[in-house]
Parts: C-alpha cells; sequence; structure tokens
C-alpha cells in the first residue's frame, strides 16, 4: 500500500517552498440583475405570449368598447334632442356598449388570474431547478428564508408581468385613443390636451424612478426578515434553553423599522404622484372643455360632441389606470432582478451522461487542490493520493479545511484550483448521475428527507427494495430502533421521535446504500456512543459495497480504527501515516486534546 504525502512526515515542521496558490476558476461573467430580471421577464412573456395575446384583445376590444361609447352616446343625445328617428335604435346600442365591458372584464380577469399563475408556477419551478442543481453553491450565497422570500413572493410578483404588459398595453391605447377621438371631433380639443400632455409623462417618469427603488428595497427587507425567522426556527431549542426569546424576537424584527420606512415612502410616492395627478388631470379636461364650450357657442360643435368631448378628455387623462400598471410593473420588474440573482449562480459542469467510470478500485487523488472561502485560502496545494480499498481518516483542528477537503473529494464542491480524479478520470468529466452513484456521502446533522424512516434510507438511490433498505439499516445499527417504532419503516418522519444519535444512523445507512467505489463521512459518527461506533466503523469494512472510505474524524479512536490518517494544517497535509505512528508526535496528539 502506497500512500502519498504532502509533507516530510510526522512531527516535521512544513518547511517547503512556498507555492503561490492557483489562480481561482470558474469566473463567469456576469450581467447585472436588472438586465437579466428583464430578459427573465421576456422570457416569461414569450411562454406565456397565447394568453398574454389573448388578454391583450380582451384589453383592445374593452378598450374600443369605451372610445365608442362617448361618440355613440354624444350622436344619441343629437337625436333625442332633435327628436329625429332612429333614437330608439341608438339607445339600444349604447345600452349593449354599457354592458359589453362587464363581460369582457369577467373574462379578462379570469384569464389574468390564470395567466399569473401559470408563470409563477413556471418561475418557481425554474428556480427551484437551479436552486436543488447549484446546490450549496446557492445555499451558500442565499441564506434559507431569503431564498424562500425569492422564491414565494417575488415569483408570485414577477409571473403577473405577462397579464401587466397585456393590460399595460390597452391601458395606453386608452388614452391615445382619447385623444385620437378629441382630434377626429374638433382639432383645436386635441391641441388643448396635448398642450399639457408633457406634465403627465414627467410625472409618470418620476413615478416609475421613485417606485423602483422604494419595491428594491422593500423586498430585500423581506428577505431579511425571513432568513432570520428561519435562523431562529431552526435554533428554537437553543433559544429556549438560552431563555432568549425576547431578544431573539428583537434581533428578527430589527429590520421591521427599515421595512416600515419603505413602506411609507412607497405610499408617499403614490400618494404624491396622485395628488400631482389631481391638479394637472382637471386642469387638461378643464382646458378641452373650455374649448368645447367655445366652439359650441360658434356653433362649430353640438350637444352631443360636447358630451362625447368630456368623457374622451376622461379617457385621454387616464394616469389612474397607467399608475397601477405602472407600479405592477415595478414589482414584477424588481421581483424578476432577485430571481436572476439566484439563477445567475453558476452551475457545476458535468460531463456527457454517457462517460463512465473505467474499472477501478476508487483510488481518489487530489492534485494541486486549493479552495478559498470568504476571501480567506483554507487549502493550499494541498496533494494528497487515497488507495483504493482503503479507509482514510481526515483530522486537524477546527478550521483547517476538513470539511471543504470532503466536500470536493466527492464533487459537493470544486476546487478554485487544481484537480480531483476517481481512478484516474477528473470528477468533472463524469455525467451527474455517474458521478453520485459513485460517491456516496453521510454528514453530522443529516436531513431526513424521503418521508417515511425507509424512504430515508432509499432517498436518492432508485428502487432499492426493502430487503436492501434493511441490510443498510442493519449496518448502520439502525434496524434495531426502527422495527420498535409504530409502523416501522413506514413510520412519517415527523412522527419518529429520534435523538441525535439515531438520526446520524439514519444519515449512515442512507450513505451505506447509496456509496458506490468512494464513501466519505464528514463527522458523522459524533453523536453515536463508542460501542455504536466501534460496530458502526466494522460494518464499514464488512458490509459496505463502497471500497475506498474517507472519514473526517474528531476522535482519536476513530482516527485509530482507519488505515491511516492525513492530518490537515494550515491549509496543506502536514503528514499522512497510521495513527500510531502520529501519536508519537504531541503536536498531533494536541489535535484531540491529548
Amino acid at each position: 500500500m502506497v500512500w502519498t504525502e504532502s509533507a516530510r512526515g510526522p512531527c516535521l515542521d512544513d518547511r517547503g517552498r512556498e507555492r503561490r496558490p492557483g489562480k481561482a476558476r470558474g469566473k463567469h461573467a456576469r450581467t447585472s440583475p436588472r438586465t437579466a430580471g428583464d430578459q427573465l421577464l421576456l422570457d416569461t412573456a414569450r411562454h406565456s405570449a397565447a394568453r398574454a395575446l389573448a388578454l391583450t384583445l380582451l384589453g383592445l376590444a374593452s378598450t374600443a368598447v369605451a372610445l365608442a361609447l362617448p361618440a355613440t352616446l354624444g350622436h344619441t343625445l343629437d337625436l333625442l334632442l332633435t327628436r329625429r328617428p332612429g333614437a330608439s335604435g341608438w339607445v339600444l346600442l349604447c345600452t349593449a356598449l354599457i354592458c359589453v365591458p362587464a363581460a369582457l372584464d369577467a373574462l379578462d380577469g379570469l384569464l389574468a388570474g390564470t395567466t399569473a399563475a401559470r408563470s409563477t408556477a413556471r418561475l418557481r419551478h425554474r428556480l427551484l431547478r437551479h436552486v436543488l442543481a447549484a446546490g450549496p453553491r446557492a445555499t451558500n450565497r442565499f441564506g434559507p428564508g431569503d431564498l424562500v422570500t425569492r422564491l414565494v413572493g417575488n415569483a408570485a410578483d414577477a409571473g403577473t408581468a405577462p397579464g401587466t404588459l397585456a393590460a399595460a398595453a390597452s391601458s395606453v391605447v386608452a388614452p391615445l385613443g382619447g385623444i385620437v377621438a378629441l382630434g377626429l371631433i374638433d382639432p383645436w380639443l386635441a391641441v388643448a390636451f396635448l398642450a399639457g400632455a408633457p406634465l403627465l409623462a414627467l410625472l409618470l417618469r418620476a413615478l416609475a424612478r421613485a417606485s423602483s427603488d422604494c419595491v428594491a428595497q422593500y423586498q430585500r427587507l423581506q428577505g431579511d426578515i425571513a432568513g432570520r425567522l428561519m435562523e431562529a426556527v431552526g435554533g428554537a431549542r437553543t433559544i429556549a434553553a438560552a431563555g432568549t426569546a425576547g431578544r431573539e424576537r428583537d434581533r428578527i424584527l430589527e429590520p421591521l423599522p427599515a421595512l416600515s420606512g419603505q413602506g411609507h415612502r412607497m405610499w408617499r410616492v403614490q400618494g404624491r404622484a396622485a395628488a400631482q395627478a389631481v391638479t394637472v388631470v382637471p386642469l387638461l379636461q378643464i382646458a378641452v372643455l373650455a374649448v368645447a364650450g367655445l366652439r359650441l357657442n360658434q356653433g362649430l360643435l353640438s350637444v352631443g360632441d360636447l358630451l362625447a368631448a368630456s368623457r374622451y378628455a376622461v379617457l385621454a387623462t387616464g394616469v389612474g389606470m397607467l399608475v397601477g400598471h405602472l407600479n405592477a410593473a415595478v414589482r414584477a420588474r424588481t421581483a424578476a432582478g432577485r430571481l436572476a440573482d439566484v439563477l445567475s449562480v453558476p452551475l457545476p459542469p458535468y460531463g456527457p451522461d454517457v462517460r463512465r467510470l473505467p474499472p477501478g478500485d476508487g483510488t481518489l487523488e487530489l492534485r494541486g487542490v486549493g479552495a478559498v472561502r470568504g476571501g480567506r485560502h483554507i487549502l493550499r496545494d494541498l496533494d494528497l493520493v487515497v488507495p483504493g480499498g482503503t479507509s482514510l481518516a481526515v483530522v486537524g483542528r477546527s478550521g483547517t479545511g476538513k470539511s471543504v477537503l470532503a466536500a470536493l473529494a466527492g464533487r459537493l464542491a470544486d476546487p478554485d484550483s487544481g484537480v480531483v480524479t476517481l481512478d484516474g478520470v477528473p470528477l468533472p468529466q463524469l455525467g451527474h448521475d455517474e458521478l453520485r452513484r459513485a460517491v456516496g456521502y453521510a454528514f453530522e446533522r443529516p436531513a431526513l428527507l424521503g418521508g417515511t424512516i425507509g424512504g430515508t434510507v432509499a432517498f436518492g438511490v432508485a428502487d432499492p427494495g426493502p430487503d436492501a433498505v434493511a441490510a443498510a439499516a442493519r449496518a448502520a445499527r439502525a434496524d434495531g430502533f426502527v422495527r420498535r417504532l409504530p409502523r416501522g419503516y413506514a413510520t412519517p418522519c415527523a412522527e419518529a421521535p429520534l435523538s441525535g444519535g439515531e438520526a446520524q444512523r439514519l444519515g449512515l445507512a442512507r450513505a451505506f446504500a447509496h456509496a458506490g467505489r468512494v464513501l466519505i463521512l464528514d463527522d458523522a459518527t459524533s453523536s453515536l456512543d463508542t460501542v455504536t461506533e466501534r460496530e458502526v466503523a466494522a460494518a464499514l469494512v464488512r458490509d459496505v459495497a463502497a471500497r475506498t472510505r474517507i472519514v473526517v474524524a474528531h476522535r482519536a479512536s476513530t482516527a485509530a480504527r482507519a488505515d491511516a490518517v492525513a492530518w490537515l494544517e494550515g491549509g496543506r497535509v502536514r503528514a499522512v501515516g497510521t495513527h500510531e505512528s502520529l501519536w508519537r508526535c504531541a503536536a498531533y496528539r494536541a489535535v484531540f486534546g491529548g
């Protein structure tokens, strides 16, 4: 058996030449969240193009009816005032034009609701797939609460984009149509309105800018509060034991005043815009009516024309509808930017699905591996070979990179420099399924996924069957307590009162059932008693299919049972050897408090 070491031996200082860490890989060019968010909104709109088109047509039909109604009312009024025949038919037409928009609005509301629901579901599925595919890359960058806020609230806001764009199109047609109609009645009416139109444009532009910043800050603070709440829920026992519920409540709600401030700021912006609109809009309408009155007095307009002009002036100044759609568009755009920020997290590349590992004994090799976390070099130019069919314990003081090494060894993360190979194949060249079949993991705090106890053990394995599940549980010394549960392996996880050690044994059972060539235990036996740990260690050799085992160890007894120990210090492997040989070094004994 040959072990490759990156140091001269146990108890020797690392006096080798300082090598510069390799340049970080995987830096992708990133667009701004706003630009990426706009692209996401366009993609969402394209996906719902047929429904958005239907919504647009419904909106345009409703707008067309609204534009036809004033002219029809004006003509009907002229017929009634002059007592000309045919007025009754025009009255019926007016009645129909009043009733038709109600039916169109009902259809529009139904279609808008279903379109928003479908778009939201698509965005949530896309975001969820990306987060799960990115794995720790996403969860290390965004807190759980923040991710939930983006997945639930922000996706719902962005999902309204197709309906908002369709409604905005028809809401723009109404004012334009009103202006055109004023011009058809009398060109001077359109001139009177257009003289003050730039004020409306400036009002809308200022509202869009101010609202965008308010909404962005508001959504960010919502994510902050959600993240703090998730942390508190996860640490509920610690909070109760420490008696700090009040202090924790204050910590969670600390951003609330800022959130309230942004909310009030949004209301002030909208209130200011409404106040300005209340000033500008009536002035424009009065100007149109004043000109219409003059033209009526000159005999150039009829009373019906005056009525139609008054209603067209209202349509032309439809700022209220535009403001509402503008606010919805701002919320959707800001939310899409937050979703795009998550989608910008790069996914780990994998090789083609057809790429298979060659026959081998599970030899794992790390060459020149470096890892940077938070701007700090955790691992530096690390070289290590784990021969197939052996067990390696990884030890070191806290912060020396043991868990980072474990993550790199099975490609839960990629190194910033160097390469990791399994039986001579670099891990990134393997297909996703092939890699996950070859490497199994167990963690200190396993997540009990799968619904039931049996589903937890089988999680990630393609139909292992009840016998394989039970065999893995027996190897992890979990079968005994599982069978004592009310429904055995069919017991829902939520109904199973498990200790920390029992949860760890289920995590080990899942790893045993899943492991192919390599099994990596990241402090996965820390909650086991000494007897159970010894039994599990024996089962690792006797009952587990994985040929190569890497164990992150904090106990001297765990390191002693491994074939060899890799001692990490200063981001490098200080020494590799048996536990017995390393134990002669006082610095090594100090790692275990000895």
